[in-house]
């Protein structure tokens, strides 16, 4: 279910071909309407709703112009709001746009529109027809509700395409992945203990490459406790893994039933869903980008660092390392918060070293997640500061600035009970 599910994410395609069949059933459904059942139902429907035939045509050929120029109004949009996406925030914020189900609604709709009409009026002919027909005004009903559509769809592109809006749905989507790993360390996980499987080592490997798009850690215990099995898992969602490389190595004394392979998901390019620090990148880079010449938008690249800290100091709540999920049958190993942190901001130390607006704004996403997150990382975000400032010309910066950056690092201290240095003299040693 969860592949067919990502399959379906991908196939953009589906939902519109959705609404076509749809539509085809719908006009098929009137032509049967007005060809048989139209003399019994026409006392109950108001004389004004029914046309004749020649009047139904003139109406639905011009409905069906409209819809169709629509139709070419909406994908343009698209194609233009992909276009700023991949230029102005992130080629990997792409998939935020392309997977939302509205867009692809909407267009959906308006294609299923002009379907309607023009099928509709292939069916109207004269010597079919010995009197009025209700199809017209089912085609008019449409066009009214591809307009309103069409009204939600304009106001919903403008939301859509500024940046707090994305960033928004980035941190929301960070979110939602971290919270499943903290249900799955809540509810299954447990300490490492002695973990010593029994019986032969046989390694499951990758039969394509790819990136993992998912594991299913709830499927793997079930099927472990089952096959009274040993599982250890060799990689993290978000790892590039080439044909042949080993995914699993299984512990058991019979083989097992079914392959192991069924148990995760590739894909040709990287997705949220489990990956952190995917979630975690696409933020990065929309960061990057603000600060880049180009862009030359530094306020917003602050606010997302900041933002940053918050998601920081959740996912150092998870427990990192090695640990066991079921009772000792499934071992899997979490990446280091240390490493997050690099990840992080590594290149935002980089490319934001000469900008002092965005290495405050490092310092306080740091205090935000030592305020969040547990006491044990204190020393881990104390210690990521010290990489940001070490390219840092803090000599060269104005006596302001230095007092700000000095400011900003005290309060960093203090969250992190740390001691806290006279930057200047410091660096100027």
């Amino acid at each position: 279910m969860k592949k067919l599910s990502i399959l379906l994410k991908e196939k953009i395609w589906i939902t519109p071909a959705l609404y076509i069949v749809i539509a085809i059933s719908l006009s098929i459904a009137f032509y049967y309407v007005d060809l048989f059942y139209i003399e019994e139902l026409k006392p109950f429907i108001p004389s004004i709703l029914l046309t004749n035939v020649d009047l139904a045509k003139t109406i639905m050929g011009s409905l069906a112009g409209a819809l169709l120029t629509m139709t070419i109004f909406t994908f343009s949009t698209i194609l233009v709001v992909l276009t700023m996406y991949s230029s102005q925030f992130s080629p990997r914020t792409l998939t935020n746009f392309i997977e939302d189900k509205i867009v692809w609604r909407v267009l959906g709709i308006f294609l299923s529109g002009f379907i309607f009409n023009t099928l509709s009026l292939l069916f109207m002919r004269a010597d079919l027809y010995e009197t009025d027909v209700i199809t017209t005004f089912a085609g008019i009903v449409i066009a009214f509700f591809c307009l309103a559509t069409f009204s939600y769809f304009i106001h919903y592109i403008a939301t859509s395409v500024q940046v707090g809006e994305l960033v928004n749905n980035l941190i929301t989507e960070a979110e939602e992945a971290i919270s499943k790993f903290e249900e799955l360390q809540e509810n299954e996980a447990s300490e490492e203990k002695d973990w010593s499987p029994i019986g032969i080592k046989e390694s499951h490997r990758a039969e394509k490459e790819g990136y993992i798009h998912y594991l299913s850690f709830k499927k793997l215990v079930d099927y472990a406790e089952e096959q009274e099995l040993k599982i250890e898992i060799l990689v993290n969602p978000g790892d590039y893994v080439y044909e042949g490389k080993a995914i699993f190595n299984v512990f058991g004394v019979n083989k097992a039933e079914k392959s192991i392979n069924n148990f995760y998901s590739l894909g040709a390019s990287r997705t949220s869903e489990q990956d952190l620090d995917f979630a975690i990148q696409k933020m990065v880079e929309v960061a990057l980008r603000a600060i880049s010449p180009g862009i030359n938008d530094p306020n917003t690249a602050n606010d997302i660092i900041v933002r940053l800290g918050r998601l920081l100091g959740r996912l150092g709540r998870l427990k990192t390392g090695t640990f066991l999920l079921g009772e000792e049958q499934v071992l899997y190993r979490f990446h280091s918060y240390k490493k997050t942190l690099y990840k992080t901001f590594h290149q935002l130390s980089h490319y934001g070293k000469e900008d002092i607006s965005v290495l405050i704004a490092i310092l306080d996403s740091l205090k935000i997640a030592a305020e969040v997150g547990p006491n044990r990382h204190h020393l881990e975000l104390w210690e990521t500061h010290i990489y940001v400032i070490d390219g840092v010309d803090i000599q060269g910066l104005k006596t302001l600035d230095q007092e700000t950056l000095q400011e900003k690092l005290d309060e960093l201290a203090k969250a992190t009970n740390q001691h806290s240095y006279n930057i200047a003299r410091e660096k100027g040693n």
